[in-house]
Formats: structure tokens, C-alpha cells, sequence
């Protein structure tokens, strides 16, 4: 079942037992009576809260936000640790750095995405896996046997600062240790307010930003958030609720686990063939020897509606695929998404019809991935221009 957060969803709510999934350790900075929590690997997560998500997206694309984050660190120690991982993951784990992280998928024998998230190595026989949505360490355990190693769960809750400030507020958080010189997707351990924690140059919105990792109940996680809220006020940080980071994290072609990608989707269907290594042996490779290389899942715009998931897509009346995911874009003005074709071609600038949930028909565009910044400059920190908010907004991303 995907992690949808449309508006639609935000609203869709029911009353779930408390103790059914792991609580956030930060849930005392983060309540409120309106709150609406959503579910993702496990855990519960802010997906609403009292703001305005159109203020917090420009926050995000301005100075910084704090978020909330579900995603679930998995550790995997041992001296198989590099064979193991390189049987279940589709990269070549024992050419991975130390100190670097590398995004990565595990496929079903069937060559199906079962997992994507990025992979940390820590030394020459220890990794964290940080998990998408689903239950991977069940599937971890599962393909374990004949391995020496060993798989926990390290009990750490992911905090993200992301946006155009946020090397100037860990730069102030480090006391100078993290700056402007720590590479994308480079990762170390740093004294923040008194306390070791993993730091990574990481995120989900494909802007500036950096990924805190707590160290399970070691961690002071008040303390924490406490220490970085005061870090980020003079650069203007607030955190935030899910909602601008996943209109973020679609507008710059991030994919999410379960709702975009899953086990009836190739990493060639979904355009990521780049992160499978086709030269060595892993869970999927003999179905994936047989697949079609094409993409099936692609960008879509429309000038006059934002695509809503579920609806239909038709070429010439004919229904051709569907759309996984929708939001509106502050900063492109329109309405974008995520459109799944039932069969690979080149798609790319054709006019395609939308059949939103409502039965309303919209056109559409089809476009390549990321919908802009293609080059990622921004997150890579190449360029570190502000952007301008427009006059006005077509578009409500409430």
C-alpha cells in the first residue's frame, strides 16, 4: 500500500492503537491537536500539522527546514557483511568507500523493486542500509542464512535540515567541523551540541541539505532538537510537517517507495538501470537478464489541474497507463506528477490525456526526470542562488 500524500489523504484519517507502531522520540516538540501522523517504515511521522504548506515550501526553498523523518536505518555487520550485501543489493557493495553513501536497490527473484535507500559504509565490515517504506529487515533475515553476519535494528530516528541555509546552520551546529567542503553523499561523525551523531550530506527534496542520524537511546533527543531549532533560528529555520517535502521531493524526481516504485516495477521500467550492475550475481539478476531495458515511468505536467493518483491516462482514447502521484509546483506553476505507462515507448513531449478521479479530462504533457535542475546543481551546492517566490500561485499546495 503506498504512503499517498495528496490532499485527499491528509484529510482521509482513522483512529489506529498508539503502541501498534514505533513512536517518534521527538513527538514533544512536534505535537499538536490538529496533527494528522502517517505510517512508514514502522513508524509514525508528521504528515500535517498547523502550518501552511505553501509557506513552509518557500521556507524550504529560501532558508531551511527541520523535519520529522520515518525512514528506518538497518545495520549489517560481519565479516559476509560485503558478500551478503552484494547477493541482495543490485550494486557492487565491495567497491563502496568508507565514510561515502550510495543509493541502492534490491529486487524479488522476479527482478520487481522490493527496496530502495542508501547505503552507508562504516568500516570494512559494518553498513547501515536506510530504508524506503516496507518491511525489509523481515526480507534481510530471510536471505541471511549462510552468511555470517549479523542484522539490527540500531533504533535510529532520522532528523533532516534541508534547504539553502543548511550548511551555515551545521556549520554553526559543528562548531566549523561541517562546511561548504563536505561533498554530496559523503557522510562522517560529528559533535553536535555535545553529542557524536552520523551526519550525512544527504535528503529527500533534492536541495541543500543534510541527514542527523541518532544513536538510539544513547541519544538526548530533546536535547537534540532543541540544540538545532536554536542552530537554525538566525538563518530563519522552522520545522516542518511532510507536506513541502514531498512536493519537493517529486519535483526533483525522487522516487517513493510503494507508491512510485514497487515489486511490479523493473529498475529499467522505472529509468533506474543506472544503480544495477549487471556483471556480477544478486537476487533478480536471471529475470532481470530477460526484462526489457526501456522506462515505463516518467514525469508528467498539466497546465489546468495537479494529476491526482489513480487517474487515468489515455493516448488516442486509449488508456495507457496511470498516475502514482501528484502535486502542485509552486515554482513551475502547474500541476505535475508521476505517470506509469502499461507499456515502454518514447513518450517523452507527447500530449496525453488525464482522467483525474473525478471524471474531468485535463492535458497533460509528458516530460523526463527531474522536472527541473537536471544537472542537480542545487543539491550538489553548485549553485546556491535563491529563488524568487512568484507574484502569485495558480496552484494551492495546501
Amino acid at each position: 500500500m503506498g504512503n499517498l500524500q495528496e490532499d485527499a489523504d491528509l484529510n482521509q484519517t482513522i483512529q489506529i492503537s498508539a503502541r501498534r507502531f514505533e513512536e517518534s522520540p521527538f513527538i514533544q516538540r512536534t505535537n499538536s491537536s490538529n496533527m494528522v501522523r502517517g505510517v512508514y517504515a514502522g513508524r509514525y511521522f508528521p504528515m500535517k500539522i498547523d502550518e501552511d504548506p505553501l509557506e513552509k515550501y518557500w521556507l524550504l526553498r529560501q532558508k531551511a527546514l527541520l523535519f520529522d523523518v520515518p525512514e528506518k536505518p538497518i545495520e549489517i555487520s560481519g565479516k559476509d557483511s560485503v558478500s551478503f550485501l552484494n547477493r541482495v543489493l543490485t550494486r557492487e557493495i565491495s567497491k563502496t568507500k568508507i565514510g561515502r553513501g550510495y543509493y541502492a536497490l534490491a529486487c524479488t527473484p522476479k527482478g520487481g523493486i522490493f527496496m530502495d535507500g542508501v547505503l552507508f559504509r562504516f568500516d570494512e565490515e559494518k553498513f547501515w542500509y536506510v530504508q524506503a517504506d516496507g518491511p525489509f529487515e523481515d526480507w534481510l533475515i530471510a536471505h541471511s542464512s549462510n552468511y555470517d553476519i549479523q542484522i539490527k535494528d540500531p533504533k535510529s530516528r532520522v532528523l533532516q535540515i534541508q534547504g539553502p541555509a543548511s550548511i551555515d546552520i551545521m556549520k554553526l551546529a559543528s562548531n566549523g567541523k561541517i562546511d561548504e567542503n563536505m561533498p554530496y553523499f559523503t557522510s562522517n561523525f560529528f559533535d553536535l551540541g555535545g553529542q557524536t551523531l552520523y551526519v550525512s550530506r544527504t535528503g529527500f527534496t533534492n536541495e541543500l541539505g543534510f541527514e542527523i542520524f541518532c544513536d538510539g537511546f544513547n541519544t538526548d533527543h530533546l536535547a537534540l532538537w532543541d540544540y538545532l531549532i536554536e542552530c537554525g533560528k538566525p538563518y530563519g529555520m522552522q520545522f516542518s510537517a511532510s507536506r513541502a517535502m514531498t512536493i519537493r521531493r517529486i519535483e526533483g524526481g525522487i522516487f517513493g517507495n510503494l507508491t512510485d516504485i514497487d515489486t511490479t516495477i523493473t529498475p529499467f521500467e522505472a529509468g533506474l538501470g543506472y544503480f544495477v550492475n549487471m556483471d556480477k550475481d544478486f537476487i533478480g539478476k536471471d529475470a532481470l537478464i530477460k526484462k526489457d531495458k526501456r522506462t515505463c515511468l516518467f514525469g508528467i505536467t498539466c497546465k489546468t489541474a495537479v494529476p491526482k493518483a489513480g487517474s487515468k491516462i489515455k493516448i488516442n482514447d486509449k488508456q495507457v497507463g496511470y498516475i502514482t502521484a501528484g502535486v502542485p509546483s509552486p515554482t513551475l506553476q502547474q500541476g505535475i506528477g508521476y505517470v506509469r505507462f502499461y507499456e515502454p515507448n518514447d513518450y517523452i513531449n507527447k500530449e496525453i490525456e488525464i482522467i483525474l478521479p473525478d471524471n474531468t479530462s485535463h492535458t497533460g504533457v509528458v516530460v523526463d526526470l527531474p522536472f527541473y535542475d537536471k544537472e542537480k546543481k542545487i543539491v550538489k551546492g553548485i549553485d546556491r542562488s535563491i529563488p524568487i517566490k512568484p507574484d502569485s500561485n495558480s496552484f494551492d499546495a495546501k
